[in-house]
């Protein structure tokens, strides 16, 4: 797992730290200080399947996985249309208003939905999305009877690094000020991917973006009333502590300054790096690599390091950020705030982590247990030693979650999850979203062509080349009272479950 190189030095209402999407009623999803393998590794508990069992019969299929592979099938085949989107770079003329105009008279038009649906036989709709685009209704919820409205985004202003409006099909932005590292660069990137592939598709929208780590619109502060929160658009969310809309992270596009590539060939070069080693051949510790300076909580971690003088081994290899020598240890991954911003967490809500080294990935919403400052070192260290135990279990987990990664994460259903959140927002604007006065254009020529080195590299690696060949999943249902609790419940006793375990340890 990589994490940030420098501590973020950004504007904060609350120095409290947060992982993504903490919570015990989202889907069963739960990132809290701990070990990524505990949960699983000693009680086997499914938190969420509902992509598989849930929705087997609504789909017919069993799940996300199965309309992943009939929407990549269809783009493949000789019979699919595929309508290629330009770009192309002059080097006489890199100003971004021209490079815009001309991008915008060379674009295709924009698909209707009857051509996109051909690729389905008649009156069979588009598959289900994966249960993580549910979360979707809950971030929506608090705006849902009042709708929202320009005041209410206009107040996100204090809290937001930049704003983004899309209008007819351009995407158009306003900066308040610095982003950390690339991540606004990237994100608006990733848009107008968005832009490109769904021509005609994106409806018109006015969102304020805040690209830290740290909680900005606190829920106490709206208990009363949550409607009366701003509508802000963040990477994480602490939904018992925050109000916030959910947006992947700007990494799905690429990290220039730590060299993490984009999400699509990422993950090919993981399954290269876990074929090239077999598991049992992996170093047997949990590893972390990251920037300490970001919480206390990960300062706090490195007292679980070896600690040969001391005749302490908590069967931990943990190491400062950099870009050293990638190490194939067996059990990945620690996840603690503020935030855990690499790809996969964040769209799906926090669930493991697809890092860099290792074994590709953590079974999702099976890999988290309750760790705390105390008790931490103790708790990875029984983690690892259960599953240096049980090496087929183990290996099992990292399947499951390197194909959850594949199967339920790809680029594809990035997109699909922007559309939707988009469309449903737009749903709730009780305006119609103009240009702002002071912001500019965007388009792939205007951010790519002046860019140079690993920035450019990574957007020609992560530029949308044909226009969406198939229908977006369809969207599930809000979470119903039920299963909130049901889910609840079930985290409880769990975490009940594992505190019990490891007190008799």
């Amino acid at each position: 797992m990589v994490d940030d190189p420098a501590v973020e030095h950004q504007p904060s209402p609350s120095p409290t730290t947060k992982p993504c999407r903490n919570t015990s009623t989202s889907g069963g999803v739960g990132v809290v200080i701990g070990t990524i393998v505990f949960l699983a590794l000693l009680v086997r508990t499914e938190w969420i399947h509902l992509d598989a069992d849930y929705y087997s019969f609504l789909a017919g299929t069993g799940g996300g996985s199965v309309s992943r592979r009939g929407c990549h099938f269809r783009a493949r085949s000789s019979t699919a249309h595929l309508i290629p989107i330009p770009f192309s770079c002059d080097s006489n003329d890199t100003s971004g208003p021209a490079l815009c105009r001309r991008g915008a008279s060379l674009a295709p038009e924009p698909s209707s939905s009857s051509s996109s649906q051909k690729h389905y036989s008649p009156g069979v709709p588009p598959p289900w999305c994966p249960d993580y685009f549910r979360h979707i209704h809950t971030d929506l919820e608090p705006w849902r009877t009042t709708g929202i409205t320009r005041d209410a985004v206009e107040r996100a202003h204090r809290h937001a690094e930049l704003r983004l409006v899309v209008v007819s099909g351009r995407a158009y932005v306003e900066k308040y000020r610095q982003s950390y590292q690339t991540r606004d660069v990237f994100t608006e990137w990733g848009i107008l991917q968005l832009l490109a592939r769904y021509p005609g598709r994106v409806p018109d929208v006015d969102m304020m973006f805040a690209t830290g780590d740290v909680i900005r619109v606190r829920a106490a502060d709206y208990r009363d009333d949550p409607s009366a929160a701003p509508p802000l658009f963040r990477y994480c969310k602490d939904v018992e502590k925050e109000v916030a809309i959910l947006w992947p992270d700007w990494s799905f596009w690429g990290w220039s300054e730590v060299n993490i590539r984009p999400w699509a060939a990422l993950i090919e070069e993981v399954g290269r790096e876990n074929a090239r080693l077999p598991w049992r051949d992996r170093e047997p510790y949990a590893f972390w690599k990251g920037n300490p300076g970001v919480s206390e909580a990960r300062r706090d971690l490195f007292r679980c390091n070896n600690d040969s003088a001391a005749g302490k081994d908590w069967n931990t290899r943990l190491f400062k950020q950099g870009l050293g020598r990638r190490r194939p240890e067996r059990v990945q991954g620690l996840q603690l705030g503020q935030a855990v911003p690499v790809q996969v967490q964040d769209l799906r809500g926090g669930a493991g982590v697809v890092g860099t080294s290792s074994r590709g990935g953590s079974s999702p919403g099976n890999t988290t247990g309750p760790s705390t400052l105390a008790n931490k070192c103790r708790a990875i260290k029984l983690a690892v030693d259960w599953g240096n135990a049980h090496p087929d279990e183990a290996r099992r987990m990292g399947q499951e979650g390197s194909g959850f990664a594949r199967e339920e994460m790809d680029m594809e259903l990035v997109y699909e999850y922007m559309l939707h959140v988009l469309t449903q927002y737009a749903a709730l604007l009780r305006y119609k979203p103009t240009v702002p006065e002071k912001a500019v254009e965007l388009c792939p020529e205007s951010m790519a062509c002046p860019r140079s080195g690993r920035e450019r590299d990574f957007m020609m690696e992560s530029r949308e080349k044909y226009v969406a060949t198939c229908e977006p999943c369809t969207l599930p249902p809000p979470f119903t009272a039920d299963e909130v609790l049901d889910m609840a419940v079930r985290d409880d006793g769990v975490r009940s479950k594992l505190l019990h375990i490891m007190d008799g340890d």
